[in-house]
């Protein structure tokens, strides 16, 4: 099993994604499983349906990244840049992108300081990484506005960053973009295997604007009982979760999950030996924030494999994948008719 969600997770972590640019990655996933009923909102959401014994439940987790937008094309045939998402410039720093144009073409380039060689500026190391110190410089013999013009490249193209996708030492995944891909592979191999165990009817949702804080807004599930963000676990200070566990969140910024919902996944970790850990994250919202916003009526819960260094060049662990796979089978067989 893990090998199967590891290949998904690296053909996720490869496509571009950043927010408002999913429509490539979501057709994709529509090819791959034809025999699931699809549908797709008109913001973009795609939807999939899995026909069940018992009442309907949602498991959701979000296909957009973090990237990058054309703010302008400079004087000099540098780009100046607008964030999607919220990050620290300097996780960006001569990071390796690619500028993607409106006619399908796509044009690579570095993220870097406008004055970045340390035996020329001796303001190199100490100057601020911000989107008024960075730009994109095009890998192109381009010297002026009209030359990257000529390229195609219009002010509002999207930047996605290259993910570096690698598998380490004992079972480690390092990527951009595990937020929340690591998520969506684990719900595509659920799929790929739901004929395997009993369930209930479920939906799984990937939404493409989580990144700005509406990705589940809208969904028209008004028919669920259950609502389970799958989304990444946080580890940092004053948390327990690591990346060797699912982690189930009991609150974020928007306030907390369901009481009872969320001691019925804790309870079903405890009786199936999974590793995992609970947690209060400080700065954070979910799929299940939004959804439960717009106005749906459900119960929420958060859960996720443990990620390092969010919104980063993030890492995950083989044993937290998969103890995220098994705790959410268990849920779905838990609520079977």
């Amino acid at each position: 099993m893990i090998e199967e969600i590891v290949k998904n997770l690296e053909w996720l972590c490869k496509t571009p994604s950043p927010t408002g640019f999913t429509g490539k990655i979501l057709q994709e996933i529509r090819d791959r499983f034809p025999g699931v009923q699809w549908r797709q909102t008109k913001k973009g959401t795609l939807i999939g349906k899995v026909e069940g014994q018992g009442p309907a439940q949602a498991l959701s987790c979000h296909i957009d990244s973090l990237g990058l937008m054309v703010q302008e094309i400079k004087e000099n045939g540098r780009l100046g840049l607008s964030m999607l998402g919220g990050y620290p410039m300097a996780y960006v720093d001569q990071e390796n992108v690619l500028v993607h144009t409106l006619e399908g073409k796509a044009y690579e380039g570095t993220v870097r300081l406008e004055d970045p060689a340390v035996h020329a500026s001796k303001n190199a190391e100490k100057n601020d990484r911000t989107l008024e110190t960075m730009e994109v410089v095009l890998d192109y013999d381009v010297k002026t506005r009209e030359d990257v013009e000529k390229l195609g490249i219009l002010n509002g193209d999207y930047i996605s960053l290259d993910p570096r996708f690698r598998r380490a030492g004992d079972g480690y995944i390092k990527s951009r973009h595990l937020d929340d891909k690591a998520s969506a592979a684990i719900l595509l191999s659920l799929l790929n295997h739901e004929k395997d165990f009993d369930h209930p009817t479920f939906y799984v949702v990937f939404s493409c604007y989580e990144e700005v804080g509406h990705g589940a807004c809208g969904l028209g599930l008004e028919e669920i009982e259950d609502f389970i963000a799958v989304d990444m676990g946080v580890i940092g200070k004053k948390l327990g979760a690591n990346e060797r566990e699912v982690s189930i969140c009991r609150k974020d910024s928007s306030g907390p999950y369901d009481y009872n919902l969320t001691k019925e996944l804790i309870d079903l970790a405890r009786e199936k030996g999974l590793p995992f850990a609970t947690d209060v994250y400080p700065y954070y919202g979910s799929d299940a924030s939004a959804a439960r916003s717009s106005g749906l009526d459900a119960r929420f819960a958060l859960i996720g494999p443990g990620v390092a260094s969010s919104h980063g060049y993030e890492r995950t662990h083989e044993k937290g994948l998969l103890a995220t796979y098994q705790l959410l089978q268990a849920y779905l067989e838990a609520k079977k008719a």
